[in-house]
């Protein structure tokens, strides 16, 4: 390749980096006296030393491109969180990377996968209407074939709609919220009175009961996943806000029998007994277990089952191999009814220990890289503790060996020698 040649495709690869970064906007302390007041922001809090930031550049470059591109009053941009202290207080960033969205003085943070289909579909909800209205069938069918789950209002303006759009604009960051006219629903579905919220998913719906399922918003949040599905670690984590268990099947991405077998035996499982034990259970498939190994701090077996209780950390195992339904059934039935005893949890001793583990397996993978670097690394703090002990040694005052005499007495024994040698005199 001719000089020329190279300097030309330079020049493009670097032209091509600055039109990137032109969608992404670098923000300091001066943000939140500077933007508009409707200006609807996408934002990164990150650290220079992060190294999950750096890997989340490249995406959150895309995803201002993206939205740039389809014409969203979403604006993207980046802070250091190091550097704009103010910032990051104002927003409560705790952890790096944090991505949060601010729209009318409103703050959401964004929890999910860290892709740029996540993170899109994220912009996209938050950035929307809290309640987005379906006017036609044709629109309610496209909405179906888009979600999983759908909740939607049915009826006129009620106080009910009032509690229905409060709860939206807090559970906004989780999951889409639709109204429509009884005309618009599916023949098939049948509603006994109106105005009523109604959750679509699973190919069947159901119907808000106050008497039976108490707090809208505790209901919406317990039903707002699908009864069966594939599951990450941020999904699984999100889970636990539902107060169901999950019931798991461990599996690896290849394809072998087995693991197909368990998939299917689960997904049966959440089809035939939904009526039965969909109150108290989710039911879902992982591939990938760093989530479930920092639970039970160690490795899983794959492929197998287990009950996870993400409220207090907590996770159940089978007594014996499940290879059949019942095998399934007794589990279940054994966790419900407490036969089966819970293991981890989350009080002192086992947040130590899972903090033990969790340094270990950080740490151990810099350790076969570099071990004379880490071995240097983990040294200092050991000196300063062996410092810091010899100052204070160093520091305690000494005494004369007539001085000494006197303070190791006790008092009584010092009067009695005052008075003794007085009378020697």
């Amino acid at each position: 390749m001719s000089t020329t040649r190279k300097e030309l495709l330079i020049t493009a690869v670097l032209v091509l980096v600055l039109a990137v970064s032109a969608y992404v906007e670098d923000l300091d302390d001066s943000f939140m006296e500077t933007r508009g007041a409707d200006d609807i922001w996408l934002i990164k809090f990150y650290a220079p030393w992060c190294e999950f930031c750096r890997k989340l550049d490249p995406v959150w470059h895309q995803v201002g491109s993206e939205l740039r591109s389809l014409g969203s009053p979403v604006n993207v941009g980046r802070s250091d969180a190091t550097a704009s202290k103010g910032l990051a207080q104002e927003f409560r960033v705790k952890g790096y990377p944090a991505i949060l969205m601010l729209k009318k003085d409103v703050k959401y943070n964004y929890s999910g996968p860290r892709t740029k289909d996540g993170i899109l579909d994220f912009a996209n909800r938050v950035s929307g209407p809290l309640v987005r209205s379906l006017s036609s069938q044709k629109l309610f069918q496209h909405a179906m074939s888009r979600h999983d789950v759908m909740i939607v209002y049915v009826g006129a303006k009620t106080p009910l709609k009032g509690n229905f759009t409060s709860v939206a604009e807090e559970l906004i960051v989780q999951s889409y919220f639709f109204s429509a006219s009884r005309d618009v629903l599916p023949k098939a579905v049948s509603l006994p009175s109106l105005p009523a919220v109604v959750i679509f998913k699973d190919g069947i719906f159901f119907t808000f009961n106050e008497e039976v399922d108490g707090d809208l918003k505790s209901w919406i949040n317990r039903e707002r996943f699908p009864n069966y599905l594939k599951i990450d670690s941020y999904t699984l984590y999100a889970m636990g806000e539902t107060g169901k268990l999950v019931v798991l099947a461990l599996v690896e991405k290849s394809r072998c029998e087995r693991c197909q077998r368990y998939k299917s035996l689960l997904e049966g499982m959440a089809t035939d007994y939904r009526e039965t034990y969909s109150r108290f259970f989710y039911f879902g498939f992982m591939e990938e277990h760093d989530y479930i190994n920092g639970l039970t701090m160690g490795d899983v077996i794959v492929p197998s089952f287990m009950i996870v209780n993400l409220t207090n950390d907590g996770y159940f195992l089978p007594p014996v191999t499940v290879e059949t339904q019942r095998h399934l059934l007794d589990f279940m039935d054994g966790v419900l009814n407490r036969s089966i005893q819970a293991q981890g949890g989350n009080g002192v001793y086992q947040r130590i220990l899972r903090f033990i583990y969790d340094t270990k397996t950080t740490l151990q993978p810099a350790f076969l890289k570099a071990p004379v670097l880490c071995c240097c690394l983990a040294s200092i703090p050991i000196a300063l503790i062996i410092l810091f002990c010899y100052l204070c040694l160093k520091k305690r005052p000494s005494y004369d060996d007539d001085d000494e005499d006197v303070v190791l007495l006790a008092p009584s024994l010092q009067k009695r020698k005052k008075l003794a040698d007085k009378k020697s005199d």
